[in-house]
Order: C-alpha cells, then sequence, then structure tokens
C-alpha cells in the first residue's frame, strides 16, 4: 500500500529566492507552500528517467538536452561525471558517444571554457569560432536525431566530419 500522506521536508533557500517565491504566490492567490510544491513536482517530472534505475544511455538523452545545462551547472557537473550518469550499466549499443557528452557539458560550462573544449575537439580548419557554443537547438536537434530518433545501426554510420560540418554553421544535421 502507498502511503499518500504528505511530510513537512526543510529546504534552506536565500532571500531573494524567499522573495520570488512570496511574490509568485501573491500574483498567483497562492501559498508559498504551493509555488515550492508545484515547483518540485516540474523538476521531478523533467528529471523522471533520472530517478528511474533502468533508464541508462540514450534513454537520458532527452533529460540532459532538456535540463542539461541547468544540471550542469547547478551540480558542477564535467563530462567525466555525465558520462557515468548517462553510460554506467548501459549496454554499448545504447551508450551515447564521449563526444556527444563533451557537448552537453559545454552547454552548461561557463563559454570560454566551452569554446577552448570546441577547439580541442574540432582541431584544424573544422573548430567552430572561438567563443561559440553550438545553439540549444541545433545541438538539440542532433541528440534527438542520433539517439531518440534513429535506429543504433542508422547513428553508426553518420561521420564526425558531417557533424562537423553542421556544427559549423553548415545547416541542419
Amino acid at each position: 500500500m502507498v502511503d499518500g500522506r504528505k511530510q513537512a521536508v526543510s529546504i534552506r533557500m536565500n532571500t531573494a529566492d524567499i522573495r520570488k517565491v512570496k511574490k509568485l504566490a501573491g500574483r498567483l492567490g497562492t501559498r508559498d507552500s504551493d509555488i515550492i510544491r508545484f515547483a518540485v513536482k516540474t523538476m521531478l517530472a523533467k528529471l523522471a528517467p533520472l530517478y528511474d534505475g533502468e533508464a541508462r544511455g540514450r534513454n537520458l538523452v532527452p533529460v540532459f538536452v532538456e535540463s542539461g545545462s541547468e544540471l550542469v551547472r547547478f551540480f558542477d557537473l564535467d563530462a567525466s561525471r555525465l558520462e557515468s550518469i548517462i553510460n554506467d550499466g548501459a549496454e554499448l549499443s545504447r551508450s551515447v558517444a564521449r563526444d556527444d557528452i563533451a557537448l552537453i557539458a559545454m552547454r552548461g560550462a561557463a563559454e570560454p571554457y566551452a569554446a577552448l573544449k570546441l577547439t580541442e575537439l574540432y582541431p584544424g580548419d573544422s573548430a567552430p569560432a572561438v567563443g561559440t557554443v553550438p545553439s540549444l537547438e541545433l545541438l538539440r536537434h542532433y541528440l534527438y536525431d542520433k539517439y531518440v530518433y534513429r535506429s543504433v545501426a542508422a547513428s553508426v554510420t553518420r561521420t564526425s566530419d558531417e557533424i562537423r560540418g553542421k556544427l559549423n554553421g553548415g545547416g541542419h544535421v
């Protein structure tokens, strides 16, 4: 039987965030606790695959495409940590490539660091201009196409040259 009772939870928030919660609650005509519950439920829905113990590899791509920047920044995740979160326990055919995980991590990193990492990933003439990071829309399209919409066999045939060309402004991937 599932226990449907609610529990009180204590959280620490800074003064500015509390003030925003109160203003939002006032504007919506509700209680502060309703705003916080809404925020938690919304976050849990967006991150649902992360608390599903069976979700691994490509099944986690949508979470990190949609919320990866916030997760990377807030929890200070680097590409190595992201790779372990995404690929630990995943079958090889369902895992996400390291370069793609690095792209996800770069979206949440400070821009100068991201530009440096892009230069390392794409040495020579194929490198994006320093100070640029692939747009979220381009990254979303590329990762969904490769890991969510395409079969594994089709995604393996895609060359790194084709991907680099698209990230350099050659159109949609």
